[in-house]
Order: structure tokens, then sequence, then C-alpha cells
């Protein structure tokens, strides 16, 4: 087959070439490239030692212990090239990193460790071939990327990822609970990777997640949580966390979520027609196709978390969840803090859970929504909104309501007006120089009055206005 390589990427092949040591391109860019993907990652394999590898290349670094160079990028901001030595491992005390490494002789070896049979392929790049539409020269590093070379190369495919990769299917290397009990987080991985790719896991390696994902608790919480923020950002997430769920992972990592599943919401005068935990997923399902957020997906799945705790049968059938909200919002709080998540999401998914029933009623006065708004922040509001609708479809219910509707036209209105004092068109300085006082108490107390008039509709938010309302202040 021919493909399309960077400029950068034949420099260190040919380097290699020219020095006689092997040299391949493997892992996620030659299954991005048999899927006709755009590659990101550039990763190789060799059988040159670190220390020989940064011989070859002024600019490389080596600053970890498992046989990985690092060469910079010619584009600023992007991920490095890195170059692996040959190598095997033994010993996984830790199910997550090698006890010990020894520097390997062959590509069998090498392939051998990997996770999946579409991540252990490699590409032996062949002899180049000029294009003849366009001219081969020699071209700079910086613009190595825009410039590009034919080439032939020849696919090592030991373990039939290529097979996998028509069959869309995510399949463990060798014995699936070695690979999982080597690393745990393969297991997450592999969630991850068939709900991006749209893949299914295959039966052998899906049952060995079942068997060993308890294993998934000696891994840091860090490294779990951008797992799973990586399946939320995917344009398949409700696949992925299904996934979670029938893979047995959730239960691990998200416990307070596997108890939402059986939990039942149909009930006389109500609109529920699915449990809690499927309601939540569906909700998930239609949040994600409005809205790309990560934080938004999982404030979603989670918005109905606290009804297990919640949940109350009355004497006519009636299911009622009372203040599911307060509870849901604790424990979005503490999964936040469990997962180590910033504290900017950590309060983004505290408030979109805290306030995902927001009242529509149309009785509502203007000060009730602006205090909404406060209570969300203007910057999350159309955030909640989504997943208001995501609600709504998840439960069975239509996408919107009159009431829904009239409650954002009212939104728009009330954002014309100003929410602090800060938001008035004039500042203290403005008080201080038209009634020619010294800064104090007093310059607080005037801009707050005029904040009040403006709330409540009796002047204008408009500079010359509120100037002149001040000096009906110079007695306070």
């Amino acid at each position: 087959m021919n493909i399309e390589i960077p400029r950068k990427v034949q420099n260190i092949i040919q380097t290699f070439g020219k020095a006689g040591f092997e040299i391949y391109v493997v892992g996620g860019a030659v299954r991005d490239l048999l899927m006709s993907k755009e590659i990101y990652d550039w990763d190789f394999t060799t059988n040159a030692k670190p220390e020989e590898v940064l011989n070859l290349f002024n600019d490389a670094y080596y600053t970890n212990d498992f046989g990985t160079v690092g060469i910079p990028n010619e584009t600023e901001g992007e991920r490095p090239y890195e170059i692996t030595t040959f190598r095997t491992e033994y010993g996984y005390s830790d199910s997550r990193r090698p006890d010990k490494i020894e520097w390997g002789k062959t590509l069998e070896e090498d392939l051998k460790r990997r996770d999946f049979t579409i991540n252990a392929m490699a590409l032996r790049i062949g002899s180049l071939i000029q294009n003849r539409s366009s001219k081969v020269e020699k071209i700079s590093i910086t613009s190595s990327l825009q410039k590009t070379i034919h080439v032939n190369v020849e696919l090592i495919d030991i373990y039939n990822g290529q097979s996998d990769l028509k069959y869309k299917l995510i399949r463990a290397v060798g014995n699936p609970d070695e690979r999982f009990s080597e690393d745990a987080l393969r297991m997450m991985r592999a969630v991850r990777i068939a709900t991006e790719l749209n893949f299914s896991i295959e039966k052998n390696t899906l049952e060995a997640i079942k068997n060993n994902n308890s294993l998934i608790n000696k891994i840091s919480k860090e490294r779990v949580r951008d797992e799973l923020m990586k399946i939320l950002k995917s344009l398949h997430p409700y696949e992925g966390i299904s996934l979670l769920k029938d893979s047995g992972l959730m239960q691990e990592i998200l416990p307070e979520m596997e108890k939402t599943f059986g939990v039942e919401q149909k009930s006389p005068g109500r609109h529920h027609i699915y449990d809690v935990g499927t309601h939540s997923l569906k909700s998930l399902k239609y949040v994600a196709e409005r809205n790309q957020d990560p934080i938004v997906r999982l404030a979603t799945m989670i918005h109905d978390i606290g009804k297990p705790q919640t949940f109350k049968k009355l004497e006519n059938g009636t299911i009622t969840f009372y203040n599911h909200e307060i509870i849901s919002a604790q424990i979005a709080k503490r999964i936040a803090d469990r997962l180590h998540f910033s504290n900017k999401d950590k309060q983004k998914l505290y408030k979109l859970v805290r306030y995902h029933q927001f009242s529509v009623d149309e009785r509502q006065t203007d000060s009730a929504i602006r205090r909404f708004v406060r209570k969300v922040g203007l910057e999350n509001v159309p955030d909640i909104l989504d997943l208001r609708i995501g609600d709504r479809l998840g439960g069975g219910a239509k996408e919107t309501s009159w009431r829904l509707e009239e409650f954002k036209k009212r939104l728009i209105e009330v954002q014309k007006q100003p929410f602090t004092v800060r938001d008035l068109k004039i500042t203290g300085y403005d008080v201080m120089k038209e009634l020619d006082i010294k800064p104090g108490p007093k310059v607080g107390k005037i801009l707050e009055k005029l904040f009040n008039d403006v709330v409540e509709k009796r002047i204008e938010n408009e500079k010359k206005i509120l100037l002149k309302r001040v000096k009906d202040f110079t007695n306070i």
C-alpha cells in the first residue's frame, strides 16, 4: 500500500536507516492510517537503545525508565515524536507498571507486550517514491507537516489487527486476563477506544474485564478520570457509559451511579417511563446531540444520582423523590473530589446538578429568575437549559413546552438588566466626581440604591440617567 507521511517522519526513518538500525511506526498511528484517519501521534519502535537514539538527534531527550526517547515536534504545542526501544516486561505487582524491563532484540517481542490487536501492528517504511506531480526537495523542519512524500510500506500484523479493524472489534493481545492484570487501566482504555471508534469489545476480552474489573481500583484516580472524560467527550458517550456498566467497571468507579438502575419511577401522574439509571443514560444520549462539553454530559448523567436515597412510595402508588437534587449535588461533589477534578470543573458540575430542577412557572417574578441566574452562573445558563432538554427527552417527554420557551424568553430579558453593582453604567469614581465627595461608605450606598432602582425598573441603566439620579442621594 501507499501512504503519505510528514517530512519530519521521513527524516527520522532515514536517519535510523543510515545508522543501520531497524525502526517501525507502531501504535495508534498504524491503526489510524489503515482507517484513513488523520494522524496526530507518530510513535516508533526500534532496536536502537535509548543512548544510541540520543546520539542520532541533537534535540532528542530521555527522561523515563521505559526506553522512550522524545523528539520535539516541528509544530509548537503538538505532541513530540516518541521512539521506544524494543522491550520485554516482567512482573506487574501494582497492576500498572512493569517491575522489570529488558531491552528486546526483535519487533515480535515488542508487539507481544501491547494491549490490543489493533494497536499491535507495525509499519516498515520502504524506499521513497518520487511523486511526479510534485517536486521532491529538501524542506525545512518548520514546515514539514505541510509537505509530504509518498512511500511504500510493509504491514507487520502478527495478531490479526487488520481483521479486527475490519470487523470493528477491540481484542486483547494474547491472554486478556494477563493483559489486564499487567495494566488495569487497559480495561478503561478498551471501553474508551471502543467508544471513540464505535467498535465492540470481543467476547473473551469483555469477559476478562468483568473478571478483573476490581483491579481498576489500583489505578490512580486521575488516570481513571481522564479515561472517563474521554468517553464522555466522544461521539458515542451513551454507548461508552453503557459499556462501562455492562463490563462492571461502573460499579467500581461510579458505584453511586450503579445504584440508580432498577430504581422505579413509573407512577400515577408522572411522565417517567424508565427507571432512574436508564432515564439518566437516555438523558445523556440526548444532551450529547446538542452539547459537547464533557462536564455537561457528566452532570446530565448524574443529575438524578440522589434519587435512590430519596425514594418514597405513597399509599396511592405515587413515587416521590423530594429534594433529590440537593442529595445529587452532594454526591456530585464527592465524585468530583474522588476523581480529583479541578475546582472549576467541580463547581460547574455541582451547580448544574444542584439547580437542574429549576422552575419554569410563568408566575415567577423577574427577581426570582435573576436569583436563578446568579446561582447557576450566567456562563452556565445555556448548559443547564441543554441539561433540562436532555432530562425531558430522557424521561419520555417532548423536547420542550410552552412554559420552557417562555422561560427562555424571560431569561433573555432579565439578562439585559445588571446583575451586580459592577454592571451599572457608572462607577464609584463617577459618583465621587458628580457629588464632589471623597472615597467612603457613602459611595457604596449610593451605588447600591442606584442598582436597586435599575433592578426594580424605576430607572434605566444609562449613564446620563444614573448621574442625574445620583444628585437625589446627596444627603445619604
